[in-house]
């Protein structure tokens, strides 16, 4: 699962309704918290490390969870099969 739909499933489980909430509680903008989410921006080091203690998770679990979510990610590439 993308990293911007774990942060968006995080946000709706603590309570935070709107992307505003968490662009409030980080000090960033609701827009950038939307690109994000829906996987149209990159996120700095910085402002990952500031979401993920928002949504009171350590950085690594926020991380692993998008990685090992079960919901596989949409390939861009060739597979080594293609290869």
């Amino acid at each position: 699962m993308k990293l911007g739909k774990v942060i968006a499933r995080r946000r709706k489980a603590m309570g935070l309704t709107s992307q505003e909430s968490l662009a409030a509680e980080v000090g960033l903008h609701r827009t950038y918290i939307g690109a994000i989410e829906r996987g149209e921006r990159n996120i700095s080091l910085e402002n990952l490390v500031s979401i993920s203690a928002a949504l009171g998770l350590p950085l690594s679990r926020l991380l692993d969870e998008a990685e090992h979510s079960g919901v596989p990610e949409r390939s861009h590439g060739a597979s080594v099969r293609e290869i």
